[in-house]
């Protein structure tokens, strides 16, 4: 059963019905000028009144696959201009959106345009994406950019980032790519969640547009939500055993920042699911996703002068099998060191995360070298190779898997998951320690978590920079652009859990040499 949830305001009242000032309220905030360092997101702090926001969905290997119907293609975006308004005319009295004074919100994306699905035109749309749920995605992505973007230097933007993505793959179904290759129905494999036929489908995503709330008018809130659960009824919230996504988005007119409220919830038929909010790039790829995607990142940060700032407040930990990730960077380069360029059977998505729940523990250790990665460098830059026992620091790694078409891996390797990426990926995933604790990173587990609301100060340049990819010997190193910075969750492979978090205040600080 669908929840009643709020309709686009711009469709329901005509904008004629009011004078608005050609002022649109934005943050005094539009930059954030910090000695050496200036923002690299179009939204610096998330202080802008004038929201920039989208919702995408993936199935396990990043794709679409099949849409939910009546939900359209599975991205969304919720973006306005604020104004100051006069009071309108006496005939117009009585009109709701009226009672929005003093402000008047001006929505830039249509109920239409966020529920189009394959087969319907939009502007700029390829024909041969009409017949594809995946290209139709991409492009539909392209699109809510457009009406979204904002000029700006050196370069214009598009929005934020939330991002969803269940872990569930119909195996007998053959949809994912193995390693960039396609493969058969193979199966059946244990390693991978699946009711049966039509596992892999897509959420339900509902959207509370944003609206005036308050006795003042001057509280900003909206709401995306929904379940991977089609016959969920959400009226009644999250009871019985249901999945659950929501993101909650409040700000006061002209103070503070955005505060992003997350819910995440695993269920029997979906115990493997994703919430993440990002800062993409605003052209070119994204990290794991290997269409043209649009973002918040201006300039693209790259290793080693880069600083994340953020305030995270973590409420419910989604349980042990949480790996709930502070940081996560996300770029693209192939083994050879030279850029991506949408060859999926030799590009690899390099993935470096931060987790920290105190229940994940190191698999990298002295009697398991497969999982860890082969040096540890220092930040004085003394590199440490895994078999010196004495000084590698297994403590501060989960794990580290290689790419699944490296062709000189030192052996012991465990290779990454070569489904759940549309090509070959490879993941290095650290824990709170010492060693990271002069990157501003935390030191021990439990710093950031449940409790201990934080506002971090990352210096993810330096830290990315000294961690260890995988490239063929004798190779120029790679320049490590990270085109995805985000935070959130991933709930594995463990039902009736729930996570909740807050995140503001998010900024990436790049050297002002860095604008152009």
């Amino acid at each position: 059963m669908a929840p009643k949830h709020r309709k686009n305001p711009c469709r329901a009242f005509p904008l004629f019905a009011f004078v608005l000032q050609l002022l649109v309220f934005l943050s005094a905030a539009e930059t954030n000028d910090d000695g050496e360092y200036v923002s690299g997101v179009g939204d610096p702090g998330m202080r802008r009144d004038g929201l920039r926001l989208a919702i995408e969905s993936w199935n396990q290997c990043n794709e679409v696959g099949e849409e939910v119907p009546q939900m359209g293609s599975p991205r969304a975006a919720d973006c306005f201009d604020i104004y100051k308004a006069s009071a309108p005319p006496a005939k117009e009295s009585d009109c709701s959106l009226c009672k929005s004074l003093p402000y008047v919100l001006v929505h830039r994306v249509t109920d239409k345009d966020n529920k189009l699905g394959v087969g319907e035109p939009f502007l700029g749309v390829q024909p041969k994406a009409l017949s594809n749920a995946d290209l139709y995605a991409a492009e539909k992505e392209l699109y809510l950019g457009s009406k979204c973007q904002v000029e700006d230097t050196p370069n214009p933007w598009q929005f934020w980032m939330i991002m969803l993505k269940s872990g569930n793959m119909d195996t007998f179904a053959g949809k994912c790519p193995k390693n960039g290759h396609k493969v058969g129905p193979f199966g059946p494999d244990k390693g991978f969640p699946c009711f049966g036929k039509g596992c892999m489908n897509q959420p339900r995503i509902y959207h509370d547009y944003t609206t005036l709330q308050g006795t003042n008018r001057t509280t900003l809130t909206g709401r995306f939500y929904g379940s991977w659960d089609l016959d969920a009824d959400l009226s009644k919230g999250m009871v019985g055993n249901i999945s659950y996504h929501s993101v909650t988005w409040k700000k006061e007119v002209g103070k503070g920042s955005w505060v992003f409220h997350h819910v995440l919830r695993t269920s029997t038929k979906y115990p493997w699911l994703m919430l993440y909010f990002r800062s993409d790039a605003t052209f070119g790829h994204s990290g794991g996703y290997h269409y043209p995607t649009r973002g918040m990142s201006k300039i693209i940060p790259e290793s080693p002068n880069f600083r994340v700032r953020f305030t995270l407040n973590v409420i419910k930990g989604g349980g042990p099998n949480s790996q709930f990730y502070l940081m996560d960077m996300g770029s693209c380069w192939k083994n050879n060191g030279q850029p991506c360029d949408g060859d999926v059977t030799s590009d690899v998505t390099r993935y470096s995360e931060m987790v920290i729940n105190p229940n994940t523990s190191a698999w990298c250790n002295a009697g398991n070298f497969k999982l860890c990665p082969p040096y540890h460098t220092f930040p004085n830059g003394t590199r440490v190779h895994r078999t010196d026992a004495a000084r590698f620091p297994y403590a501060a790694y989960h794990l580290y898997c290689s790419p699944g078409n490296a062709e000189l891996l030192e052996v012991p390797f465990s290779l990454c998951d070569p489904y759940s990426n549309p090509q070959p990926q490879e993941i290095l995933q650290i824990l709170p320690h010492p060693v990271w604790g002069e990157y501003g990173y935390p030191t021990k587990q439990g710093e950031g978590w449940i409790g201990d609301p934080r506002t971090w100060d990352l210096d993810v340049g330096r830290l990315s920079q000294s961690l260890y990819f995988y490239q063929d010997p004798g190779t120029p190193p790679a320049k490590r652009q990270w085109m995805s910075i985000d935070l959130g969750t991933e709930i594995f492979k463990d039902p009736d859990q729930v996570a909740e978090w807050t995140v503001s205040d998010f900024d990436i600080l790049v050297p002002k040499q860095s604008r152009h």
